[in-house]
């Protein structure tokens, strides 16, 4: 039997049409007579599984196959016992022979059962159950006419009763704010939600892979801090009653991780939720998950090595190829990522070359020539950022490391030798979306103490995100760190090209939502 051509029951067409409460209390009135017949479900505790429905599809068509090339003619048709679990999702009633659709972790599994398998009373039993259900059935695997790979039931059981009648097949759960809502239902009626969070699973999973077999050690730091520094970004704040001290939840993982690196432990890296008081939109949520890493001898060359590498890496092992499409935009991590300074991207998308711009009164006018909105604060360097934000970032869709970002954005970076005003920073861009930022890692405690003052000053300017000085921090700069490279990657924007989400939201279990009053 093809799903397609499954009948939903009458209840189950009926849902949008009766009202929930009625179909509920019909649940509730089975359940109870379950109950007073001595059949709860909810005292079940466990049952057996011992395949899921795609092994077991790929199982039997292996025994198939070995028993055409060896002309193996098997004594019956029973060739594979099995017990599977899952949730009923459709029903076809036969008279005494009906087919259900079990829905397990993997994907569905046809089921056949009859009466003269299972027998009358358990038969009768079972026609009063209700898609949504979850059951374990026992049986064999046996190949329909219609060619339909099935499991024939000789036994089956309620293990839990669904009190809610699942959203009608053939529309499915399509609302968008129902699905973030209610995430459980999004899994269940829709099986590409499932395989985008597997491929996040696996995502995380070759991440670690990756930097453990570079000698990377994974480690877990404060999500409380007293100052939450490391990022541009206004925090969250809440109270400690215990300490009555008020704390913030953490915007970064930089300060902390780089306290490791002056304590010694060289190669570091965490995967860890942060947070940020800021707006929601396609790419940004208020809690989010970030990866830090920095690794002690090397400088921001060292990370766009790594960043390719472990990009090209996790491409491969999750979808098996390098190259990734994006609403039908190809991109390929398979070829040397492009690099180019924000001075040279300015030039070549906004016609602006900032050599020329001598003064901050230069960069002003300039940007009032291209409505170029800035304030009284901004220096020639945020200015130039500006520029790069609305004239260059759109353009770069293939993997790119934009270079060099001017000192005022980046107030955690070493210096350009060559030119004080930059910084050894890049930002990786794919898509037009910033992936990751990087840099060769201030080391100077001096250097570092008057960039936070200058923080501190823009802070009073008005500027929320601007950074605080962290006196601990200093205090471990002065111990002595050594060179270092260190980088934060979106882990979040990261799952959205490798499965081709179109919003932060399709990739996060369960965004982050504005109460329903």
């Amino acid at each position: 039997m093809d799903e397609q051509n499954i009948n939903a029951t009458p209840e189950t067409a009926e849902v949008e049409r009766e009202d929930i409460n009625e179909l509920r209390q019909i649940r509730v009135d089975k359940l109870k007579a379950l109950q007073e017949a001595g059949n709860d479900p909810f005292v079940i505790t466990t049952a057996e599984q011992t395949m899921h429905s795609d092994e077991i599809v790929a199982k039997f068509e292996e025994i198939e196959k070995f028993n055409a090339e060896n002309n193996v003619e098997p004594e019956n048709s029973e060739v594979i016992r099995v017990s599977i679990c899952g949730r009923i999702v459709a029903w076809r009633d036969m008279g005494k022979a009906n087919f259900i659709v079990v829905q397990d972790r993997n994907g569905k599994m046809q089921v056949y059962v009859r009466i003269n398998d299972i027998g009358e009373e358990a038969f009768a039993e079972f026609k009063k159950w209700d898609i949504g259900d979850i059951v374990e059935v026992k049986g064999f695997v046996f190949r329909t006419r219609r060619g339909e790979v099935s499991v024939h039931a000789k036994a089956i059981r309620l293990l839990s009763k669904s009190l809610l009648p699942l959203p009608e097949k053939f529309h499915g759960l399509t609302n968008t704010d129902t699905r973030y809502r209610r995430r459980y239902l999004d899994l269940i009626m829709n099986p590409d939600v499932k395989d985008t969070f597997v491929k996040r699973s696996l995502i995380l999973r070759e991440i670690r892979n990756y930097l453990d077999s570079q000698g990377f050690l994974e480690v877990e730091t404060p999500v409380l801090v007293s100052n939450a520094g490391g990022a541009a970004a206004r925090p969250f704040e809440t109270h400690h009653n215990a300490l009555n001290e008020d704390f913030k939840l953490r915007i970064s993982l930089e300060l902390y991780l780089k306290r490791l690196i002056v304590g010694g432990m060289e190669k570091v890296y965490e995967i860890g939720r942060v947070f940020r008081n800021e707006g929601v939109d396609t790419r940004h949520n208020p809690e989010f998950t970030l990866m830090e890493l920095y690794q002690a001898y090397t400088d921001y060359h060292g990370m766009m090595e790594l960043t390719e590498n472990l990009y090209r890496h996790v491409a491969q092992a999750v979808l098996g190829t390098t190259k990734i499409s994006y609403n039908g935009v190809e991109m390929d991590l398979g070829k040397p990522f492009e690099k180019i300074t924000m001075v040279d991207a300015v030039k070549k998308y906004a016609g602006v070359d900032w050599n020329e711009i001598e003064t901050l009164e230069d960069a002003r006018a300039i940007a009032d020539k291209h409505h170029i909105e800035y304030e009284k604060r901004h220096g020639k360097g945020d200015i130039l950022a500006m520029f790069f934000e609305e004239y260059a970032e759109e353009h770069l869709i293939q993997p790119t490391f934009v270079i060099d970002h001017p000192i005022e954005i980046s107030p955690l970076t070493k210096k350009k030798p060559e030119d004080p005003n930059f910084v050894e920073r890049f930002e990786f861009f794919m898509n037009g979306w910033e992936m990751a930022n990087a840099y060769s890692e201030l080391n100077d405690p001096i250097d570092q103490r008057e960039r936070f003052k200058a923080q501190e000053a823009q802070l009073a300017q008005g500027d929320e995100e601007a950074n605080t000085t962290d006196e601990d921090f200093m205090t471990a700069l002065e111990y002595g760190m050594p060179p270092t490279g260190g980088i934060g990657f979106g882990i979040d924007r990261m799952c959205m090209l490798l499965t081709d989400s179109q919003a932060i939201r399709d990739v996060l279990l369960f965004p982050t939502m504005k109460s329903i009053d």
